[in-house]
């Protein structure tokens, strides 16, 4: 199974631009922890907030606002927000 995570530190606002970033839907969601699967590969962009993911069997990575983020169909995670998070995001 696929547990890489991708990501691109202080995505340059032409990136996003070009990849629609800011059309894309909002989620929003307080400090707290839970376990999570992804059902199809998400893109996101993080407005604000901090957090860890931890992908099953792997090292837990970290996260802020800036990051352009793609998390791969099928990773079981543990989410853990220490920072309220704000982040647009797009699921293919």
């Amino acid at each position: 199974m696929n547990n890489e995570i991708l990501v691109e530190r202080n995505a340059s606002p032409m990136k996003c631009e070009v990849l629609g970033v800011y059309d894309w839907a909002i989620w929003r969601k307080e400090v707290s922890t839970f376990d999570w699967e992804y059902h199809a590969t998400e893109t996101c962009y993080i407005l604000r907030g901090e957090f860890t993911v931890t992908p099953e069997g792997g090292e837990p990575q970290a996260f802020k606002r800036g990051d352009l983020i793609t998390f791969p169909k099928g990773m079981k995670c543990v989410w853990n927000i220490t920072k309220d998070v704000e982040k647009h995001y797009n699921l293919s």
